[in-house]
């Protein structure tokens, strides 16, 4: 309520010009006996000092103003890295890009903000004093405190900037419950996934593929795979062998979103999620997908993968991605939603293989009832770099591949 009267109080100071000729010192001895009730109307038009200060929030305007000219210079980045950069006031000629071309990618801001994580608390109490020396040149104590109040509070509106680099929020638990920090990997992935979402209309497409023709070469190559490359031969390097291929005859697919244009990627980096043991998540890249076979995709991805959870990973490994696979098959999953890993414009998630009855058609064009290993391959995808009919051709195509091809050839 303090600052409502505080606010109030300038609007008499436009009016204040027109009274001013007024108090002249010609006029003021004329009212001998009034002299001294004169001096108490004096202080009412001293507010007219308050202007003087108005020109102090012309800095923090000014300073606005700059940051706009250094986000237009930069060079071009997805609206995802734009709104970060922004929000953390960070200048982006000061960060190094790792993506593709030198691209400056999500997890080069976020660096950037988490390392600067002690920093904000003192820029806000160092620009504080500027405003408080404004005033000192006025005249008026008594008239100058209401105008200092009042420019103390935009520079206290800039302070909660600094609010969503908190990872705590304050509560006090109740019984049975307690509060527990976001680590920085949940924390980074929850303030990336809460913009790709903001700012990529997402859309879904869902097949159901058949994986009876993968599931007999496994089958019939598990034992001595296995004993060759000392790890398992599962479904993920088929879809991803398939993927990278539909990809090549799809390129808006293989694409990342920059400032109004999408920028097509000749070669395929994919990029895989791995879980690390619940506590969040991380996507390493298999480079150069589109000049490898099944073997040596299956062999990237169990490198990486446990390279991952071992929390071996450098810069380089987690950094260029084109496209990116999420598995959560091996859990059973039906059908899961997920979000795209901007600045990309698609991402392909993996469910559960069950054996399912499926009318089965064979070399002749004879349908029958059979026993398939069936499963579904779900697309989440940018609206912006392309429409529905494209998406349905590329997973129709991906589909196409994984229940056609001659796989054995590739083990």
């Amino acid at each position: 309520m303090a600052a409502a009267p505080a606010a109030a109080e300038p609007e008499p100071a436009p009016v204040a010009p027109a009274p001013a000729p007024a108090p002249t010192p010609a006029p003021a001895p004329a009212p001998a006996a009034a002299a001294a009730p004169a001096p108490a109307p004096a202080p009412a038009p001293a507010p007219a000092a308050a202007p003087a200060p108005a020109p102090a929030p012309a800095p923090a305007t000014a300073q606005s103003g700059a940051a706009a000219p250094q986000m237009a210079a930069g060079a071009l980045l997805s609206p995802l890295v734009r709104r970060l950069i922004e929000e953390h006031q960070l200048d982006p000629a000061t960060i190094s890009g790792t993506g593709v071309g030198g691209r400056i990618t999500r997890e080069d801001v976020l660096a950037v903000v988490d390392s600067h994580a002690g920093t904000p608390a003192a820029a806000p109490a160092a620009a504080a004093p500027a405003p408080a020396q404004a005033p000192a040149p006025a005249q008026a104590p008594a008239a100058v405190a209401a105008p200092a109040t009042a420019q103390a509070a935009p520079v206290s509106a800039s302070a909660p900037a600094a609010a969503p680099k908190s990872s705590v929020i304050p509560m006090v638990p109740g019984t049975g419950e307690r509060v527990e920090q976001l680590n920085k990997i949940r924390r980074i992935t929850g303030q990336a996934m809460l913009a790709s979402k903001a700012s990529a209309p997402h859309a879904i497409t869902i097949v159901q593929v058949d994986y009876e023709g993968v599931e007999r070469v496994r089958h019939a190559h598990r034992a001595q795979f296995k004993a060759d490359e000392g790890y398992s031969l599962t479904y993920l390097p088929f879809i991803s062998r398939a993927v990278v291929d539909a990809l090549h005859e799809f390129p808006h697919m293989n694409a990342s979103m920059g400032d109004g244009a999408v920028i097509l990627h000749d070669a395929v980096h994919l990029s895989v999620a791995v879980d690390l043991g619940y506590e969040g998540l991380i996507a390493p890249v298999v480079r150069d997908a589109h000049d490898k076979r099944l073997r040596a995709i299956a062999g990237d991805i169990h490198d990486l993968a446990g390279r991952a959870r071992n929390r071996q990973l450098g810069p380089d490994d987690i950094s260029g991605g084109t496209f990116t696979l999420s598995n959560s098959g091996s859990y059973g999953t039906l059908i899961v939603v997920p979000i795209i890993n901007q600045p990309q414009v698609a991402i392909l998630s993996t469910d559960g293989v069950a054996r399912q009855p499926v009318v089965a058609v064979d070399a002749f064009g004879v349908e029958s009832i059979a026993i398939h290993s069936v499963g579904n391959l779900t697309l989440s995808w940018d609206h912006r770099a392309f429409d529905g009919a494209y998406a349905a051709a590329f997973m129709a195509r991906v589909k196409e591949i994984i229940e056609t091809r001659d796989w054995a050839a590739e083990i």
